[in-house]
């Protein structure tokens, strides 16, 4: 069966197998027990019958072997990732908000909630998420793809950004893209979201058609930017990534 998110492990909890995520930073690891140490943990949820937990091991000295989340993509399927990833965010949003962000108070655990609460101003801290949208914008058969100026390698992906106080979804892409590129586009529609936990997104991706404009890049985000057809695709993303997802959607429309 998949994964269940849960805040409170089953009744039966301490007669099903368990795994653990131990998270130290924004590395993580993969174990089958707790941490030898008493540290702060977090159920997770059950997956195939198995009760899930992230440790914070933040102040461990042992390295069982960590490894960054990204390295995990490659040897974990997507369901199996997006939960170390839950580990990591959960685990760093708790370190995070040890105190109170209007009183400074120390903050408890809020019962039956996945919040912490502060006791003296009544505050309640969530799971911090910061939406961002993805786009795949298409005109005559080709593909809008840039390059940004912070990428490590020279890799072309999809136009992304972060959603602003006030904004629809839609607006979002639209002004991103124009942000970026200079363009215009319009026919925007919703394809499908992915959790992105670098460190706490949740990526909500598009499709949009050109409708005017040459292409301008900004300069500070965007280094280049261009038009590609299936036959001259420049180096992508890997196939983890919602906007890989995005370019294999449009490659298999167009053929």
């Amino acid at each position: 069966m998949p994964f269940v998110p849960l805040l409170e492990p089953p009744a039966d909890w301490a007669d099903m197998p368990a795994r653990w995520y131990w998270v130290r930073g924004s590395d993580v690891v993969l174990v089958d027990e707790p941490p030898p140490a008493a540290v702060v943990h977090h159920f997770l949820g059950t997956f195939d019958g198995t009760v899930c937990w992230a440790a914070d091991v933040e102040h461990d000295d042992g390295d069982p072997g960590y490894q960054p989340l990204m390295a995990l993509a490659a040897r974990l399927d997507e369901v199996e990732w997006a939960v170390a990833g839950r580990a990591v965010q959960l685990t760093e949003w708790d370190r995070t908000h040890r105190f109170c962000g209007r009183c400074a108070t120390p903050t408890e655990p809020a019962p039956g909630e996945r919040a912490r609460r502060c006791p003296i101003c009544g505050l309640l801290a969530f799971p911090r998420l910061a939406p961002a949208v993805i786009v795949l914008v298409e005109r005559d058969g080709a593909a809008l793809l840039a390059r940004n100026k912070n990428f490590p390698i020279p890799m072309y992906s999809t136009i992304a950004g972060f959603v602003e106080p006030g904004e629809t979804l839609e607006a979002a892409v639209i002004r991103e893209v124009n942000e970026e590129v200079g363009i215009v586009i319009d026919d925007v529609r919703y394809q499908s979201s992915q959790p992105w936990p670098f460190p706490h997104s949740l990526m909500i991706g598009f499709t949009a058609t050109w409708r005017d404009g040459d292409i301008v890049c900004d300069g500070t985000e965007i280094a280049e930017a261009d038009w590609f057809t299936p036959g001259n695709l420049p180096t992508i993303p890997p196939p983890l990534s919602i906007a890989r997802r995005l370019i294999d959607g449009w490659l298999a429309r167009v053929g």
